[in-house]
């Protein structure tokens, strides 16, 4: 809880408990919202009903829209109708719309059908738009003026209207058919000359979303042009709406839990994680866990392939964790780097040449660096004469036991560590160098495919790489210990 909050919190209770509501009013007056909105969470249902009923109408609405969707519904219900319905009608139209996606069908339904004609009209034309498009985060309250007002004129509206508007950063420019045809900032306009028109300040060089365009892309274009706000047009480019940064931070904040979520081998959560259902956590998380424990029993299968080799060198069979977690790791590295980039719109499909050829340096550093350590680790042990083990037999695969009673010790290990070592540097460079390109390609796939790159990484890749590296191992294994170990 924010420092402001966690102060003010116990107050609230008391004077809401103790029935001092003049005191309450004065205690929340001047709070920023963001920590009212904190503080009634925090409070009980009943009490936080109780508190909300005695902020100012304009604090109110805003209050209510930092509000997590649950602690809204939960509001709304101990409000009762009238009173939801003055917080509803309160609310800017992208905020309003947003609630009424959250709300049950019935409930979003009831309180459109009671709001002012107006409202209704506006919020009702927003949720026109499909899911997750630009459309539905925008809001009509914006400032516009025409071409051929003067700076004085533009300013006087601009007083008058712009109480009420989003943001008054920015002035829009429309014709007479409401076509956008410039966006001025505030300061070119309060800096021009009284008697010059609009038009001689104009220079027609902006930057527009589509409604029907993606929610994603709003969040790249107000990041790539560093925008506070984006005009909306509809396809005859007429002026429709804005979008601010408050609302896209929240599309790429949730964007960015998503992909998360995906990354971590889940499907993405409908809803907070603290707020998630049992239910819902295991309905998310049950299907990709079976399909990855499908993948791993392929790695089972292929070592039972080399079941030979391992009873041969016991040794080889140790190695296994370390050698297929190396392949994984590098995959889930490349993984994550490319998602991550190719989500804020660093890279694209076209650029797959340039990035594997770029991996391929990277990795072949990677495997140089974890082989070379790997080398090390099995020579130090050499040197020490740690590499002897139990004698086996062929058929039983059993310790031999020695006349004397005592184990049999075999020594081919420790006579060929070297061997060895080169063996397992030459298998980690293989499976670094491997995975890396796997993991940095695959999400290039899947984007082609139309599919989701999130869902590529981390377990995902790491399963595709533990079966390929047990390959690259003992192949490795075979080819340069035959007629010594093997």
């Amino acid at each position: 809880m924010h420092p402001v909050a966690q102060l003010l919190c116990p107050e609230v209770v008391e004077l809401v408990r103790d029935g001092r509501y003049s005191e309450l009013r004065d205690a929340l007056h001047g709070v920023p919202t963001a920590d009212v909105a904190e503080i009634l969470a925090e409070l009980e249902p009943n009490d936080a009903a109780v508190a909300f009923r005695f902020l100012l109408r304009d604090d109110a609405a805003e209050a209510f829209a930092y509000l997590a969707p649950e602690k809204q519904e939960l509001l709304l219900e101990k409000l009762g109708d009238e009173g939801s319905l003055r917080v509803v009608e309160a609310m800017n139209p992208d905020d309003r719309v947003r609630l009424l996606d959250e709300l049950p069908e019935e409930v979003a339904q009831r309180l459109v059908a009671r709001l002012s004609p107006e409202s209704r009209a506006v919020t009702q034309a927003i949720l026109g738009y499909p899911p997750r498009s630009v459309g539905r985060l925008m809001t009509p309250d914006y400032v516009r003026v025409k071409p051929d007002w003067t700076i004085a004129h533009a300013i006087d509206h601009v007083r008058k209207f712009g109480r009420d508007a989003e943001t008054i950063n920015v002035v829009y420019v429309v014709d007479d058919q409401g076509v956008l045809v410039d966006d001025l900032r505030l300061r070119q306009v309060l800096l021009g000359d009284p008697g010059q028109t609009v038009e001689s300040i104009m220079n027609r060089n902006f930057v527009a979303l589509r409604a029907d365009q993606p929610q994603g892309e709003a969040v790249q274009t107000l990041q790539r042009y560093d925008r506070t706000a984006l005009p909306v047009i509809d396809s005859r480019g007429k002026l429709i709406g804005i979008v601010t940064h408050d609302d896209v931070a929240d599309v790429a904040q949730e964007e960015a839990t998503e992909d998360m979520q995906k990354v971590g081998g889940m499907a993405a959560l409908e809803e907070p994680f603290a707020q998630a259902s049992i239910a819902s956590l295991i309905q998310k998380r049950a299907p990709w866990l079976c399909l990855l424990f499908f993948s791993e029993l392929l790695t089972s299968n292929t070592l039972r392939f080399f079941a030979d080799e391992m009873s041969k060198v016991i040794v080889l069979s140790t190695f296994v964790p370390a050698i297929i977690s190396s392949g994984g790791n590098s995959g889930s590295q490349s993984s994550t780097l490319v998602i991550r980039a190719m989500g804020t719109g660093e890279i694209a499909i076209k650029d797959w040449w340039k990035i594997l050829r770029r991996e391929l340096s990277v990795a072949a550093i990677l495997g140089a660096i974890i082989g070379t350590i790997g080398f090390v680790r099995v020579s130090v042990w050499g040197w020490l004469g740690l590499w002897t083990q139990d004698k086996l037999d062929p058929t039983t695969h059993e310790p031999i036991i020695g006349a004397d009673g005592a184990k049999v010790l075999d020594f081919s290990v420790q006579e060929h560590f070297y061997l060895l070592a080169v063996a397992i540097a030459a298998s980690l460079f293989g499976i670094v160098l491997w995975g890396s390109i796997m993991g940095a390609m695959f999400p290039f796939l899947l984007k082609k495919l139309g599919l989701d790159p999130a869902g590529s990484s981390t377990p995902f890749v790491a399963t595709m790489v533990d079966v390929t590296g047990i390959l690259i191992y003992f192949g490795a294994a075979i080819l340069i210990l035959r007629g010594t170990l093997l």
